[in-house]
């Protein structure tokens, strides 16, 4: 059974709902039969890396909030994040545009790794400080996850990847997506946001108990 996971790199409650679910297929008994695939999303595609600013300040700027409200929704979701054995370090956070991370999530993909990238990206972007906008940065995070150098370098001399980045946009738009993280169990039941391990497992146990009838009878799915 496949499951599709909307997300960006930069967006802090597609972490937590990554640790959420997989607590959640950890559990299942079934896990060994479903297939995750890390879908592109971007938040603020217009973004421009600065590495002069604070995630404080972008979001002040962004939504209108004063900084002080920024910074309380920042320990906020630090808390939440910790909630789930996650150490976010947001003080550190270098607000970036997040498309060329998502070519190397697909690259990822590509080499069955996409959730390896996955997991380095939102590490290197909550925990460690790092620039995810940075191609000496992806370089490194891509071959950390069991990428090959030389295709990663390839990937990050070229554009490639771009359009997939883009289908991937395209398609959310098409099913509605309008937040992240945003989750699609065989293509029909849709959990959106950083859900509780349990509503996780109780999606993933409907979806794929009507994953299974259809499997056994074709019939059921048309």
């Amino acid at each position: 059974m496949k499951v599709e996971i909307w997300s960006d790199v930069m967006c802090p409650f597609c972490y937590i709902g990554k640790r959420r679910f997989e607590k959640a297929l950890a559990a299942f008994p079934a896990r060994d039969q479903v297939q995750v695939e890390w879908k592109s999303f971007q938040l603020a595609p217009g973004l421009k890396t600065e590495k002069g600013q604070s995630l404080d300040q972008y979001l002040s700027s962004s939504k209108g909030w004063s900084l002080e409200q920024a910074r309380q929704a920042n320990e906020q979701v630090t808390a939440m994040a910790a909630g789930e054995g996650l150490s976010y370090h947001l003080d550190k956070a270098i607000v970036a545009n997040s498309f060329d991370a998502h070519r190397l999530i697909q690259l990822g993909k590509a080499y069955n790794r996409g959730s390896e990238v996955e997991e380095a990206l939102f590490q290197a972007y909550f925990t460690e400080g790092k620039d995810i906008a940075d191609a000496n940065t992806l370089r490194q995070l891509g071959v950390a996850a069991g990428l090959p150098e030389t295709a990663v370098a390839d990937l990050l001399q070229s554009n490639a990847y771009a359009e997939a980045v883009e289908n991937d946009i395209y398609e959310s738009r098409q099913i509605g997506v309008k937040g992240v993280p945003f989750f699609v169990l065989n293509d029909k039941y849709a959990v959106t946001g950083a859900q509780a391990a349990e509503t996780f497992a109780g999606a993933l146990d409907r979806a794929f108990s009507e994953w299974e009838k259809e499997k056994d009878n074709p019939a059921v799915a048309g």
